[in-house]
């Protein structure tokens, strides 16, 4: 059996009794939703029309909700395809909240949990239906038994043209709609409502062309995104409008861009001593032998705080430890940085007790390890499928690029304090200078100029290089986290005093950060419903 859902907007109303009844029937807190309505305005007056359509979870048979928990907090229940949740798992990553293209989850504010719309798996157990059901006046909502072509909800499927949202992410949803306008489908086909409630200020028909103000995405990516651009052009001569929803803020902010640059930092400051002394292209000095791995567990504890702070229930972190979910890069990313920092802290240890031969075997481990932790991050927003941005292939290599820079960057600033060899101010200032480069080349070429895949990431990009978020990128990200630096180490060349270096990873370690937080923020920028 395979319960699904099927809303016929030839029906709908707009009364908001489903949101009513599940609230009441979930004792769902005030400010979010498991099951609500969005208004769509299509058309100019006096040839405009409303468009009401219930969103809620999807309830897919390829979650991506579940395989991105570290807890199994979610899972498809084999009886009948629900996909449940157990709040008494949950820590609050937020994970499945990045995973669901539906912005179906939600953190409840009284649990500090996710939560979501389980088809009310309580009633349905007991052969009643899901309570949004019982109360829709007009017998728009229809459930049930999508493999048994008697029921009534098979039937319809077989006999009308039907939609589900967002086809092309293979999640094969199990909500399906009749009749419902493309325009409350497309989140991004509508321009998006200026405030959350029933009587917020309509927005003008000036503004209709645009998706939260960036405009429409043009150039990048407008090859391959040709049917895409033509249905958009479609919907904005209908001038969509959303006139009302509910707001879904951002699930991950500032702590998570900082995780990833201060990883970068830690795994880049193992890494470099250990490629340099194993491979024999530096002599072993104390800034490598010991400085580097006890940076690298300064910022390893650091990055373990930002996690453990971000979850909304840190106090069952504990729980990802002893109950692990294997298909969670969250999961096994946490496990990377526990064998990471007793492999570094070994290493430390070993120095200072002058166990040379120790330090030398566990180079290789811990090189291995800190290559791990620099790229397992690219995996993890991989699993995040409703961030287009964030779905790009080379993610994990750029990443790696990233930890050479911010290593290198790391370690000649930390050279003022610490012994060491100009051989090694030189092969750090080296690393330094052409990580730069291929991270600069990267960041215009791999992640900004090539084509994307989807409206949403071109949409994205241009969020980046010409919207919101334009003069942080080009201001700091580009000239003073990248040309920059790369002119003072180039300078030093040819006479500039080796001090510039330090000034120059300073630079490059705030260019850096900069970068990590516009990239996080525009991923998460566009609407998902």
């Amino acid at each position: 059996m395979r319960l699904g859902f099927l809303i016929d907007n030839r029906k709908c109303i707009g009364c908001h009794a489903c949101t009513v009844a599940c609230k009441s029937e979930h004792d769902v807190p005030l400010g979010v939703y498991r099951t609500w309505v969005k208004y769509v305005e299509t058309g100019q007056f006096p040839n405009n029309r409303r468009h009401f359509t219930v969103l809620r979870c999807n309830h897919c048979d390829d979650a991506p909700c579940i395989p991105s928990c570290p807890v199994t907090a979610l899972y498809r229940r084999h009886q009948d395809g629900i996909v449940d949740f157990d709040p008494e798992r949950c820590i609050g990553c937020k994970a499945c909240l990045q995973a669901c293209p539906y912005d179906a989850l939600h953190i409840d504010p009284d649990t500090h949990t996710a939560a979501k719309c389980n088809f009310c798996a309580h009633r349905v157990e007991v052969g009643l239906e899901p309570s949004c059901q019982v109360v829709c006046p007009t017998q728009a909502i229809v459930s049930g038994d999508l493999d048994d072509p008697t029921t009534y909800i098979s039937q319809l499927i077989s006999r009308e043209p039907v939609q589900v949202r967002k086809p092309e992410k293979g999640t094969v949803p199990k909500l399906f709609y009749i009749d419902a306008d493309e325009s409350t489908l497309t989140p991004s086909a509508a321009t998006p409502a200026q405030d959350y409630g029933i009587w917020n200020e309509m927005p003008s028909a000036s503004s209709s062309s645009t998706a939260n103000g960036n405009g429409v995405a043009h150039g990048n990516g407008a090859a391959t995104l040709h049917d895409s651009e033509n249905l958009l052009q479609d919907l904005v001569a209908k001038s969509a409008k959303t006139v009302y929803d509910v707001e879904h803020p951002s699930p991950w902010g500032w702590k998570v861009s900082a995780y990833i640059w201060t990883k970068s930092i830690a795994a880049g400051a193992f890494l470099l001593p250990a490629a340099g002394l194993t491979l024999g292209l530096v002599a072993d000095n104390p800034l490598l032998a010991w400085g580097g791995p006890i940076l690298a567990l300064i910022f390893l504890a650091i990055t373990a705080g930002l996690l453990v702070w971000d979850l909304q229930r840190p106090d069952r972190f504990f729980t990802i430890l002893i109950r692990p979910q294997w298909r969670s890069w969250i999961a096994l990313g946490t496990f990377i940085l526990l064998f990471f920092g007793v492999v570094a802290g070994l290493s430390v240890l070993a120095a200072l007790l002058g166990a040379g031969g120790v330090v030398q075997v566990l180079w290789w481990p811990g090189g291995i390890l800190a290559i791990l932790a620099a790229i397992y991050t690219g995996f993890l927003f991989a699993q995040s499928k409703a961030r287009d941005l964030w779905l790009s292939p080379a993610l994990p290599v750029h990443l790696l690029v990233q930890a050479a820079l911010a290593g290198a960057a790391a370690l000649a600033i930390l050279g003022i304090a610490v012994e060491t060899t100009e051989q090694t101010q030189e092969f750090l200032r080296t690393v330094l200078l052409w990580s730069l480069i291929a991270n600069l080349f990267i960041i215009l070429v791999g992640e900004l100029w090539l084509p994307h895949g989807t409206r949403d990431a071109a949409k994205a990009v241009q969020m980046i290089v010409r919207g919101q978020y334009a003069q942080r990128f080009w201001i700091g990200v580009v000239g003073l986290g990248h040309v920059v630096p790369v002119v003072l180490l180039i300078a030093i060349s040819v006479g500039l005093a080796p001090i510039a270096a330090i000034v120059a990873g300073g630079f490059a370690l705030i260019g850096l950060l900069l970068f990590e937080d516009i990239w996080v923020r525009a991923g998460q920028a566009l609407p998902l419903s």
